[in-house]
């Protein structure tokens, strides 16, 4: 089946594939709200999704395997080179410290990605914000002096000066992003850095995500932002360093993209 699936992929165009597959997941629908396309999900909180993930971060962290994101593992590690240079090059300014809030950072992934050059600094603080049952299991099992877990911005800058907040495939699944956004630039923190996010020419829109079973079962509202009004909004706040494409795609007609922003 494997071998079958590996022949499809060699000779079917990617947009036809990913055509394809949308009949039995991926992104549907078109909401005119985020209320009504919850409706239609089971959310994001169910305990098997926070197992699945904590197994497979355990594994990266124990050097068992290499890399997981989503809570799939991989043979080797698939690196954002935009986002690693982002980093490298704000700690550059820095004298080689960086500090970083992760917001929906899961147990770790991109910490986990990019450690090796992480490593490489002369001080680090990794301070991922999620739900508070990611939170709990990161401070009882990934915790130490660089990556630390909170509840909310608001408790993690109480406790950390921040260099960039890290949104990596996150907008996207927030009901008002744009509100979160506006908390972030309220904030002054110095660098934004996004990346993984969807983007349409039409108007925004909220969809329902089926995810593929072999990364685990739910469905969950999910936004394609109009990449004009997300970036009108976006350059009132920041000035744009870099724009770049992410790996990522949908069934649905977009483009995933990157941005390196630095408050005005």
């Amino acid at each position: 089946m494997n071998r079958v699936k590996k022949i499809l992929k060699g000779i079917i165009p990617k947009v036809i594939l990913n055509y394809l597959t949308g009949f039995f997941y991926g992104w549907r629908g078109n909401y005119s709200s985020w209320g009504e396309a919850e409706k239609k999900s089971s959310g994001y909180n169910s305990q098997n999704i926070l197992e699945k993930v904590k197994d497979a971060t355990l594994k990266v962290k124990n050097g068992i395997v290499p890399y997981e994101r989503d809570s799939v593992i991989f043979d080797e590690i698939q690196y954002s080179y935009p986002v690693l240079s982002s980093l490298m090059w704000i700690a550059a300014q820095n004298g080689g410290k960086l500090r970083v809030l992760d917001f929906g950072g899961s147990l770790g992934s991109s910490y986990y990605q990019n450690k090796i050059f992480l490593d490489s600094l002369i001080e680090v603080k990794w301070c991922i914000v999620e739900q508070p049952n990611f939170v709990k299991a990161g401070k009882n099992h990934f915790e130490d002096d660089r990556l630390k877990f909170y509840y909310s911005i608001d408790e993690c800058l109480e406790n950390n000066e921040i260099d960039v907040v890290l949104f990596s495939s996150v907008l996207q699944y927030i009901e008002k992003p744009y509100d979160l956004l506006e908390l972030v630039k309220s904030k002054e923190i110095k660098f934004v850095l996004i990346d993984r996010t969807p983007f349409i020419n039409e108007n925004d829109r909220i969809t329902v995500q089926k995810v593929h079973p072999k990364i685990y079962k739910a469905n969950y509202p999910c936004w394609f932002f109009n990449k004009a009004k997300f970036l009108d909004f976006m350059t009132s706040y920041y000035e744009m360093v870099m724009e770049f494409n992410s790996f990522d795609n949908a069934n649905i007609r977009s483009e995933f993209k990157g941005f390196l922003g630095q408050l005005k």
